[in-house]
């Protein structure tokens, strides 16, 4: 623990020993003991810091601030359940448009650009090991 470091945590965590971090404290309190004039200076000018934080008050808000506050607050009204429920089914059938849209974009793709053209017997991306295909792979 070196005197910097123990002013640090004096400046940041007060004089209670007990708000010191649990790391620190047991090599603050030892280099506390082995300095004691200078680390007691530094825990009475941070004591005194303490006890004026200490005796601030806040003052609760008053009554009609609050009211106020909630009046002016947008109200929160729940869907009733039919409406709740009708989102759900939009939802559900949104994603099942979305699926079918899909699928037809990629049928349509396939089925365009699949057929054999230029005297292509087949297009390899579109063959499989039982079609008797004369791509070969066997190399790669």
């Amino acid at each position: 623990m070196t005197p910097e470091r123990f002013r640090t945590i004096v400046d940041a965590y007060g004089a209670d020993v007990h708000r010191w971090p649990d790391a620190e404290r047991a090599a603050a309190v030892a280099w506390a003991d082995l300095h004691r004039a200078e680390a007691d200076a530094l825990l009475a000018e941070s004591a005194g810091l303490d006890a004026w934080l200490a005796s601030q008050q806040v003052e609760p808000p008053e009554h009609a601030l609050v009211a106020r506050i909630v009046a002016g607050s947008p109200a929160r009204r729940p869907l009733p359940h039919r409406a709740r429920l009708w989102w759900r089914g939009a939802a559900f059938a949104g994603i099942g448009l979305a699926g079918g849209v899909a699928g037809a974009f990629a049928m349509s793709f396939f089925i365009l650009t699949g057929a054999p053209t230029q005297g292509h017997e087949s297009v390899s991306y579109l063959t499989s090991s039982f079609d008797g295909s004369n791509a070969d792979w066997s190399g790669e």
